[in-house]
């Protein structure tokens, strides 16, 4: 049996499941594919139907890593995030092909090596594309560039026992939005805006007559928090705004997205699972450092809600004196975005409504 490992050690959840379709490309040639994630990625990647199985990297040994992947026999190795750690367990496990980025001082450890296009200055392509480029040089391929995320029945079931526990009952199919308000600076900085998403929140809730479910993980409780006092509706005592924060694993998410009319959320890993899992998605990116093309949402409903806010010169989302931009979210945009969505034709990446 010929077998290919797809290395996605680094990076957010979404970085490691985009780079699951480099496994559906590799599988023109190979029988079995098999991931080599972090350890916080594994969870997520055990729901890609494209990959057979999903190993660890814990940033242990580098000797006693390769050599467990060289008793599995991998014919093929692609390096999604090359490092000289990767590339060297790579190479220590005697993989015979061994394909990563070119221009590094560890490149030399690649048998193929591709020169990244954002390097060359390519900022439009999507990083699914570009990722797709390292299967490419070993002549494998795919059309369908849509990572997919299966919950599986005990995450369901998860699902089911929090909602559940809600003052209103269960949320029904279609009877809820989800927004998700944080990514990762929201909590390390401290000074992450709310009354933009209190705001947005309350317009999706009147507009479409659903609840809100506001996501995120344990982390993200007290801004979840924050954003349910600021937004309050006349119906708020019987929670048309919950907060699930730190109360179901992300395969969990995965099944609320799945039954939700739409999740609508900041450009984040949270965004990839639930597109993937073939939920309605809006992906706001507020930055105008942002590449929305880059990582636009993939599935059979889209839309991606670009920057408007004039942010400093020079600022970042890491750097960002005041996140004015989230304070002042483009509401009517991010609604339209959702109603194209919700009510209209469905649509690929390639017809995604840009707005």
């Amino acid at each position: 049996m010929k077998r290919a490992l797809v290395y996605c050690a680094g990076g957010g959840i979404g970085d490691s499941l985009v780079a699951s379709v480099v496994a559906r490309a590799l599988r023109s040639r190979y029988e079995r594919v098999d991931a080599l994630t972090l350890p916080e990625h594994r969870v997520t990647l055990a729901r890609v139907p494209d990959l057979d199985d999903v190993l660890v990297d814990d940033g242990g040994d580098e000797r006693e890593l390769a050599a467990k992947l060289f008793e599995r026999g991998y014919a093929c190795a692609v390096v999604t995030w090359a490092t000289a750690r990767t590339a060297n367990v790579a190479a220590l496990a005697k993989i015979p092909v061994r394909v990563g980025q070119a221009r590094r001082l560890y490149s030399r450890l690649f048998t193929r090596q591709v020169v990244v296009r954002s390097e060359t200055g390519d900022v439009t392509s999507h990083w699914s594309d570009i990722l797709l480029d390292y299967a490419r040089a070993i002549g494998c391929d795919t059309r369908d560039h849509a990572p997919r995320f299966i919950p599986t029945a005990s995450d369901i079931s998860e699902a089911d026992r929090v909602t559940l526990s809600l003052s209103k009952g269960s949320l029904s199919k279609g009877e809820f939005i989800i927004l998700h308000a944080t990514n990762a600076i929201a909590t390390k900085r401290g000074i992450w805006p709310v009354h933009g998403w209190a705001m947005l929140a309350r317009e999706l809730a009147q507009r479409f007559e659903v609840r809100i479910v506001l996501s995120g993980s344990a982390a993200d409780v007290a801004v979840n928090d924050a954003i349910l006092r600021q937004a309050p509706l006349r119906q708020a005592q019987d929670d048309s705004i919950v907060n699930v924060a730190g109360k179901i694993g992300i395969g969990a998410f995965g099944a609320l997205a799945q039954r939700s009319q739409a999740f609508v959320g900041i450009t984040t890993g949270s965004m990839h699972v639930a597109a993937a899992a073939g939920a309605a998605t809006v992906g706001i990116f507020p930055f105008q450092s942002d590449f929305p093309e880059r990582w636009a949402p993939l599935g059979e409903r889209t839309a991606i809600v670009r920057a408007t806010y004039p942010c400093h010169n020079g600022d970042t989302k890491e750097q960002c004196r005041d996140y004015a931009c989230i304070a002042n979210l483009d509401t009517p945009r991010i609604l339209a975005a959702a109603e194209s969505l919700i009510g209209g034709a469905r649509a690929r990446y390639d017809t995604t409504v840009h707005l």
